[in-house]
């Protein structure tokens, strides 16, 4: 019975980066084995357990053979014969097919360790078309590290697409990767690896059809609508903006992708387009609630967020209202970031000041001044019931305005 680190681990501290998880492999033994040595069992599709003391996590040596499509169409075999290597072997990438002993010594048969040193995301065998998550974990390593596909495994995964085999992900399996790969580094090399690979225009259509659809170059330099997505949700990186942010920034275009040819490079009523778009894409895809609530307002009202220095205090106030800033004041900072974000995805815009936000942040600082609970109190001694629900919203409205207005002239 022998064990090894293997996985994120090793290629984590051969890279220099903090290692969060330690896995780990045993080769020589079998479940009753582990459970002897008081190991408890915690895997269902395969054996895992954990360690007694650490609680860090030792699966068996195991090899797979694919009997289906689709990421769960797998069958698992584990035993005592089976070799490190040919465990090694099953994984997706060489940069995770590396072992280290119990010595330190450094096991490497797929030579991952020059894929790492070179910035190489390579796949381990041919088993890598077997499993469509892959596709979509490659792309997410090349946004964490920036690291370049090796071009038989961009050409295997174009292939893969090709095949259906990416029309088998579920959409929870889908969301867990994207959501990962939006909250790296470097989020746009993830899909521009899945846009090369074609696996982009099968899992997200309204993000692919954005590529190649022009906007006016006197306001997007970069021109190209799906290029601008990318810088935005880049510059999200950069400022380590929340999933919610970032997520809203890769859609709140989505519209545009709908625009007629004859129309370009202007986009009329683009903002009501990707609400709708937005709306499919998480259905489809099942988006949880926080992200999907904010990505719909952003792609709805984040043209007015750019006007802001020309809208009246009740438009400002209306806006409030209906982003719900009052009960969610955090997801209004995320709103405003999000179409920050929209604003400084475009070549020379990064250090450029956004004006629109400071603005709106002071019209809500001074509407939450009001005090609704003192103008209830105050009508409820001269209306009667059936009144008083519609006369307290209309006069705090209207001292809402007029605190706006009051703060934005005296600016």
């Amino acid at each position: 019975m022998k064990t090894y680190l293997v996985g994120g681990s090793v290629r984590d501290e051969l890279l220099g980066l903090p290692v969060k998880d330690h896995d780990y492999v045993v080769v020589g033994a079998s479940p009753e084995d582990m459970a002897r040595l008081g190991y408890r069992p915690v895997g269902k599709d395969f054996p895992v357990f954990l360690h007694p003391q650490t609680h860090e996590q030792y699966a068996l040596a195991r090899t797979e053979r694919k009997v289906s499509r689709g990421y769960k169409g797998f069958e698992v075999f584990a035993s005592p014969q089976v070799t490190l290597q040919e465990d090694l072997a099953r994984r997706d990438l060489t940069i995770n097919s590396i072992a280290k002993d119990e010595a330190g010594n450094i096991i490497d048969p797929f030579n991952g360790v020059a894929d790492l040193e070179a910035g190489i995301l390579r796949h381990v065998s041919p088993a890598f078309s077997e499993d469509p998550v892959r596709i979509l974990r490659a792309a997410r390593f090349a946004a964490r590290f920036n690291f370049r596909m090796a071009p038989e495994t961009l050409m295997l995964m174009n292939d893969m697409v090709h095949n259906g085999e990416v029309d088998a992900l579920v959409p929870e399996r889908v969301w867990q990767e994207l959501a990962r790969g939006l909250m790296e580094n470097n989020p746009s090399r993830m899909f521009y690896i899945l846009r090369e690979c074609g696996a982009l225009a099968r899992i997200m259509p309204e993000v692919d059809a954005l590529f190649g659809v022009p906007q006016p170059a006197h306001a997007h330099p970069e021109i190209d609508t799906g290029v601008h997505i990318m810088l935005a949700i880049d510059y999200a990186a950069a400022k380590n903006y929340s999933l919610p942010a970032r997520f809203a920034t890769l859609t709140h275009d989505l519209g545009k992708g709908t625009t007629p040819p004859e129309e370009w490079p202007r986009h009329i009523g683009h903002e009501a387009r990707s609400v709708r778009l937005t709306q499919d894409l998480c259905e489809r895809i099942r988006i949880p609630k926080d992200c999907r609530d904010l990505a719909l307002l952003v792609a709805r009202y984040h043209g007015d967020v750019h006007r802001a220095a020309e809208l009246k205090p009740s438009t400002m106030a209306n806006m409030l209202q209906m982003v719900d800033a009052y009960r969610k004041p955090q997801r209004f900072e995320e709103f405003l970031q999000a179409c920050a974000c929209d604003f400084h995805g475009r070549p020379g815009y990064a250090a450029r000041p956004y004006p629109q936000a400071e603005r709106l942040q002071k019209a809500f600082a001074a509407a939450k001044r009001v005090d609704a609970g003192a103008i209830a109190a105050e009508l409820s001694q001269k209306l009667d019931a059936t009144e008083l629900p519609g006369a307290i919203n209309a006069k705090v409205c209207e001292a809402r305005i007029a605190r706006i207005k009051s703060e934005l002239t005296a600016c």
